[in-house]
């Protein structure tokens, strides 16, 4: 029987993200978008890497032993909670994967050279990357790789340039995980910081590459109508949740993108090259599926078990100070360079900290801050790996040609933290 649904995961996938928008509209629909997320999971698990395998069980063994220990202490805080968490990060990664659409054309002309191409080439990956997300590595990576492999000064921009994005980007799952985490989340207030950080980030990667190591570079020959899409999409959602603040981010950003890259489309006919994306390329998104569902079980696990044990998992007598931000941020990004994805442990420290009742947006800015630098620095990210898998980038080059951008960016946004949260 799964193996004949396989045939028809990309339209469950979709109906996953139409069920959710009409959610808004019927709530009682929401269950409905569980069990077909749900669904998509079991029918795709025998097709899982054995990676993406390792990973649920690891999250779904502690989850489930976490809830059956807190059930025996008295604690169960319901199945629709246990079975939704993280739910509506799933219609937003969908609607964003349509954005592959819109990717830009291979160019025929020759590769950029020197300083100019390191600018071009870490601002392009920034701005197109806020869009198109993770699909932004392989169209620039394997355009610029020889022999399938990447240059050091190559990696390093990519990697940190793209992971930027997750500072300011309403399109990355991170500010889907943000807006879940630390509710109340202002995106207008997030942002400003943001932009600061991803700013300081890419022109500290220009200086280093272009400017200290001086070494040969080789960039992507960025073209001014190739980031048109990615403004305009980028202002229509900033303006809507300006005007339309009560609809919330994430349904904005499922009701804007797919149209939006359906029309901004670049193959030709729409209508197949859409049927074979359905089908065959939005199936990608599975694995997000398998990652948020079953983190949702270990977060919901592990906040029983902190109801069960107040008393020592809190911050009794704190508050959300500059000096905490610190610590927990630290630790975040510590946790993401060693492998942990940061919705792990975004996942862990949130129920801990809202009772302290913080600022959301601040809280919010702690969560972006250590998904953009461990990501962009650790060579067992989502995006160390496309480095290491694809393109033969050494781990431990990545991880030794990043420690001092990983420490810079930590001070840097604590110095942000107080200078615009305030102390």
């Amino acid at each position: 029987m799964f193996t004949v649904l396989q045939r028809y995961t990309g339209w469950l996938i979709l109906a996953t993200l139409l069920l959710f928008i009409c959610s808004k509209l019927v709530p009682s629909l929401f269950i409905a978008v569980a069990v077909i997320a749900w669904l998509v999971v079991i029918v795709e698990w025998t097709r899982l890497s054995a990676g993406a395998r390792r990973q649920a069980y690891f999250l779904l063994g502690i989850g489930v032993v976490a809830l059956l220990f807190s059930a025996q202490q008295g604690v169960f805080l319901g199945w629709q909670k246990i079975m939704t968490q993280n739910l509506q990060l799933l219609p937003m990664f969908i609607a964003v994967s349509f954005l592959a659409l819109t990717n830009p054309a291979a160019q025929d002309d020759n590769l950029p050279r020197g300083k100019r191409a390191v600018v071009t080439t870490a601002v392009g990956t920034n701005l197109l990357g806020a869009v198109i997300n993770l699909s932004i590595l392989f169209v620039f990576g394997d355009r610029l790789e020889r022999n399938n492999t990447l240059t050091r000064p190559q990696a390093i921009l990519l990697g940190r340039t793209f992971c930027a994005a997750a500072w300011w980007s309403p399109f990355f799952i991170s500010a889907g995980v943000a807006l879940t985490y630390a509710p109340g989340m202002q995106y207008n207030r997030t942002i400003v910081p943001g932009l600061i950080l991803c700013a300081v980030a890419i022109c500290y990667s220009i200086i280093e590459v272009g400017f200290i190591r001086r070494m040969e570079f080789t960039g992507y020959p960025v073209r001014m109508e190739s980031l048109t899409v990615p403004f305009l999409l980028a202002v229509a959602v900033i303006t809507g949740h300006h005007f339309f603040p009560e609809m919330g981010m994430i349904l904005l950003i499922c009701l804007v993108a797919p149209p939006a890259a359906i029309l901004l489309m670049r193959s030709r006919p729409r209508l197949p090259q859409l049927q074979d994306f359905i089908s065959h390329r939005i199936v990608s998104t599975v694995n997000q599926f398998v990652l948020f569902l079953t983190a949702g079980i270990f977060s919901i696990g592990i906040t029983s078990v902190i109801q069960v044990y107040p008393e020592i998992f809190n911050f009794a007598g704190k508050t959300f100070t500059p000096g905490l931000f610190a610590t927990i941020s630290a630790l975040l990004i510590v946790l993401g360079l060693i492998g942990v994805h940061p919705l792990v442990g975004i996942s862990i420290v949130s129920p801990m900290l809202l009772p302290l009742h913080p600022d959301s947006s601040r809280l919010a800015f702690l969560f972006l801050t250590s998904w953009a630098i461990s990501t962009g620095s650790s060579p067992l990210s989502g995006v160390g790996l496309v480095l290491t898998s694809r393109y033969n980038v050494s781990s431990r080059s990545i991880l030794a040609s990043n420690i001092h951008y990983v420490a810079a960016m930590w001070l840097m946004a604590n110095l942000v933290n107080v200078l615009y949260f305030g102390s």
